[in-house]
């Protein structure tokens, strides 16, 4: 990094004037890639009070460490110590130094522990991302049987629609996301797993409650309920609906697919959707022999990101789960 220097004395290891100027002028964004290299150096210092011994102790030669305080002082423009030959002790300035400084070194610490064991082979951490309605079900099994063989991974689970979840994929806060439409961007990996057939859902008491199976153009006159524009349930119901030759009237938008169960028994209206996990009373579920109705669930993760252990390991499993990643 290149950074302009004033035309003013140089500060020396062996004195400093009193009323110093600053001799470094650097941006804000500047300091922490200037600082940060000296700054374990220059507690080490603080700590023993000796050039010596602080070299000594962290393993570098008394030069290094010479030149690495003089060139700290410079950029700061401030004596942190004051020298009698090898031995130092802290100025004023010093002192409030040490304390950030040491409060600093201590948070990278802690978070260089903390990536330590989020990458951790065997009690490592996945954040893995799903869908609302695979949560009451399949993820719970999915991970119990993981887990027989990784006992001590955790996992940060993440609830979402599929945009949603692309976007933190994107953003690097999930590793994984269990999704629906298989997503298909340049930047992203995804494999199909699965695929999940869609009922549509009607009242107890509707004129079609009392069929097994109904073609999709037949509720073409119904009011529907749905899932809100943006989650890839919403774009398949569209589709489908397309495809069998008209447009759903949409009376009520949501968020989760049991609140929308809940509105067709209460008669608001019907709706596409996977099987529940468990039977809701007061509502029919009809298979749609035309068109197909099923929605293809398929995992996804970012293009050219290294992998954890624990996140490897958890993305070989489900990769081994296409065609049974979904319960019976």
């Amino acid at each position: 990094m290149v950074h302009e220097r004033s035309s003013g004395p140089r500060l020396s290891w062996n004195g400093y004037e009193n009323n110093i100027q600053a001799i470094s002028h650097l941006d804000a964004e500047s300091w922490p890639a200037v600082l940060a290299p000296r700054l374990a150096y220059f507690a080490g210092v603080a700590r023993h009070e000796h050039v010596t011994r602080a070299a000594r102790e962290m393993g570098v030669p008394q030069s290094t460490l010479s030149r690495a305080m003089v060139r700290l002082e410079e950029d700061l423009g401030i004596a942190l110590f004051a020298r009698r030959g090898r031995t130092v002790t802290l100025t004023p300035a010093g002192r409030t130094f040490l304390g950030s400084v040491e409060r600093a070194l201590a948070e990278v610490e802690r978070a260089a522990e903390s990536v330590r064991a989020d990458a951790d082979p065997a009690s490592g951490k996945v954040a893995f991302g799903f869908l609302h309605t695979m949560g009451s079900e399949t993820v719970p099994a999915l991970i119990r049987a993981f887990r027989a063989d990784h006992p001590r991974v955790r996992f940060q689970l993440v609830q979402n629609y599929g945009e949603a979840m692309i976007e933190r994929l994107r953003a690097g806060e999930l590793d994984l996301c269990l999704t629906s439409p298989v997503p298909d961007a340049p930047d992203l990996v995804a494999r199909r797993l699965d695929e999940q057939r869609l009922l549509l859902v009607v009242p107890d008491d509707h004129r079609l409650a009392g069929r097994r199976r109904v073609r999709l153009a037949e509720a073409a006159d119904e009011t529907f309920v749905t899932l809100e524009p943006g989650y890839g349930l919403r774009r398949i119901t569209d589709d489908l609906c397309a495809e069998a030759g008209f447009r759903p009237r949409v009376a009520f938008e949501g968020e989760e697919a049991e609140t929308l169960r809940g509105l067709v028994a209460a008669g608001l209206g019907v709706a596409l959707l996977p099987p529940p996990a468990v039977p809701r009373p007061g509502v029919v579920e009809l298979t749609v022999t035309a068109p197909r109705a099923a929605r293809e669930i398929g995992v996804a993760w970012l293009a050219g990101h290294q992998d954890t252990p624990p996140v490897a390991a958890f993305k070989r499993f489900l990769l081994s789960r296409r065609g049974q990643l979904l319960p019976d």
